[in-house]
């Protein structure tokens, strides 16, 4: 059985949608619980916003190829960040450790978008080429704050949890 590029490029489409809905629940989640680091709190609302506009950019490529969301693939994604979540919430050093894993997951969404808009040049689609170039562009600049800011979490986390009364952990 062979795919054809079309078929391909529609696929990968609703697997970033799904991607995005895993990134809304992680970013709602993660920013949800923290307290004590502003900064990052604030940058993950910013990219929950921008997380949410990405999502209705790509479930319009998928509308304009004349396919729907996968149900399917959406609500897996949901159950993962779901998991992740629940995973982290344990953690003494969950701040520490949902940045890294913010960062980690920035470039999954790097490498999808750049294979998307491969594939989109392929299949001719300039719009959704257009599309994934600004998300990629988006994805980049999240992924540059969060590598930039691991540091500053980190130490924030070493000095209040070396600090007596001092909650550290979100």
């Amino acid at each position: 059985m062979t795919t054809d590029l079309n078929d391909n490029l529609l696929a990968w489409l609703k697997d970033a949608h799904a991607m995005e809905q895993q990134a809304e629940q992680m970013l709602k989640a993660q920013a949800s619980r923290i307290e004590h680091y502003p900064e990052l709190k604030a940058r993950l609302e910013s990219h929950l916003q921008e997380t949410l506009g990405q999502q209705s950019q790509i479930e319009s490529c998928i509308q304009r190829r004349d396919g729907s969301t996968s149900t399917l693939k959406d609500m897996a994604g949901r159950m993962m960040a779901f998991a992740q979540a629940a995973g982290g919430m344990t953690q003494h050093d969950e701040v520490v450790k949902g940045a890294i894993a913010g960062y980690v997951f920035e470039n999954l969404e790097i490498a999808c978008y750049t294979a998307l808009i491969s594939a989109a040049r392929e299949a001719g689609d300039a719009e959704t080429e257009r599309v994934c170039m600004g998300i990629l562009e988006q994805e980049k600049a999240m992924s540059s704050w969060m590598l930039n800011h691991l540091p500053t979490v980190t130490r924030d986390f070493l000095l209040r949890s070396a600090t007596p009364g001092q909650k550290a952990k979100v």
